[in-house]
């Protein structure tokens, strides 16, 4: 029995540090890795490889992660992707705007890995129905 495919994880943040961090722990938890440095090349990304997952950082260059949010929410072909904000914005502007975006959960910086792969793990789970 083939194992099963590891479910895509795409990354996207500005600070090439906490790109590298997450994509290298996200490894290890069993996740593909895809990453993203900016708004615009997130949505190249979604549109070429279709992630299960996007963990999204707000304050990036170009389009910001709120604003990649509401446009991939905007689109039917995007509808199953599951959305995790990250940001350092502060708990209560995250817990009360990311919503309005369409994103699944939020995770504020600085984060617990743990706690931030829990997350992740929380909307594959509501996302596939298991």
């Amino acid at each position: 029995m083939p194992d099963a495919p590891k479910p895509v994880v795409l990354v996207a943040d500005d600070d090439p540090e906490i790109l590298s961090l997450l994509s290298l722990r996200l490894s290890k938890a069993g996740f593909t890795v895809l990453e993203a440095a900016d708004g615009e090349q997130t949505l190249e990304r979604v549109r070429e490889h279709y992630p299960d997952v996007l963990v999204l950082d707000v304050m990036m260059p170009g389009k910001n992660g709120w604003e990649v949010a509401k446009e991939l929410r905007s689109d039917d072909r995007f509808k199953s992707v599951g959305i995790v904000m990250l940001t350092a914005i502060g708990e209560k502007m995250n817990e009360m705007t990311s919503p309005l975006y369409g994103a699944d959960a939020f995770v504020d910086k600085p984060f617990e890995f743990a706690d931030l792969e829990g997350k992740i793990r929380d909307v594959l789970a509501a996302r596939s129905g298991s």
